[in-house]
């Protein structure tokens, strides 16, 4: 891509909590910055990326189907430690090229839900790679947001964005559900987990001793949290069985998103006048 488009995708991005327009509208992206293989100096790209379970994204390197590989490979390959900003989100990761039968799998799943992959590969006349960013832990999540209550929203904004692609995925994969498709609602459910075990072990806590007259209110969304566990069980059941029936799936992933927009914006509501301290 043009040096220009990528500068302007990348403010829009930093400026909309990861939400950009044109041709990334409605998809998954994140920016990559890789160190220069021959600068040494820092170098951000735009990339499409898909959700690989735990810890990791996949990004794959085709240039739009270019006969070389982009700079940004060149770059990681030379100096593995990059850093990632998806949405809100910024962490340090490796980047691992994949090699062989899993590079394969990965790329074939990506393939499966958008044939544009195919097109690139056919175009290239070389291998995609295909590379994994694993994050490195680092402790506290660093947020990008002007103050708490914002990085609530921005944290809860991105859970209703992929619950939209999710669901707008199953609308476009037909009667099927696709290996990639299993993963992105699997890595779905794991984060969601991840969100509320942290709220429930950390945030609910700290408020509860500070803030005494929000106890009725913090133990109703500890509630909802356990509620939203069973049905976060349920989508992943559902999605791991063997012959996975696509209906079941897309009824439990609708009742999941019923049940998070509701929590989430009750959450929002108690809790973000307090925490930036409205009122006081």
């Amino acid at each position: 891509m043009p040096l220009d488009f990528n500068q302007q995708i990348i403010e829009e991005f930093r400026a909309n909590g990861g939400r950009v327009g044109g041709p990334f509208e409605g998809g998954r992206l994140l920016l990559l910055t890789t160190t220069g293989a021959r600068s040494g100096a820092p170098h951000t790209t735009p990339l499409g990326y898909l959700p690989d379970g735990g810890e990791r994204v996949l990004v794959i390197a085709s240039a739009g189907g270019a006969p070389k590989h982009p700079a940004w490979y060149h770059n990681l390959v030379a100096h593995p430690r990059v850093t990632v900003e998806a949405g809100v989100f910024t962490y340090e990761a490796e980047a691992i090229v994949l090699e062989g039968a899993e590079r394969d799998r990965a790329f074939a799943r990506a393939a499966a839900t958008d044939p544009g992959w195919s097109d690139y590969q056919e175009r290239a006349d070389r291998v995609l790679p295909v590379v994994a960013l694993q994050e490195i832990p680092s402790g506290p999540p660093n947020i990008r947001a002007a103050s708490p209550g914002a990085a609530l929203k921005a944290v809860h904004d991105g859970f209703r964005r992929e619950l939209a692609l999710i669901r707008a995925e199953m609308t476009a994969s037909g009667p099927g559900l696709g290996v990639q498709l299993r993963i992105n609602c699997l890595t779905l459910c794991q984060g969601l987990h991840n969100h509320h075990t942290g709220e429930d072990a950390g945030m609910f806590p700290m408020l509860g001793r500070h803030h005494p007259e929000l106890g009725p209110a913090l133990e109703r969304m500890r509630e909802e949290h356990e509620k939203l566990a069973v049905l976060l069980e349920a989508l992943q059941k559902a999605v791991s069985a063997d012959g996975a029936d696509p209906q079941l799936v897309r009824a439990e992933v609708e009742r999941l998103t019923h049940e998070v927009e509701a929590h989430l914006t009750y959450e929002e509501e108690q809790l973000i006048p307090v925490i930036d301290g409205a009122g006081r």
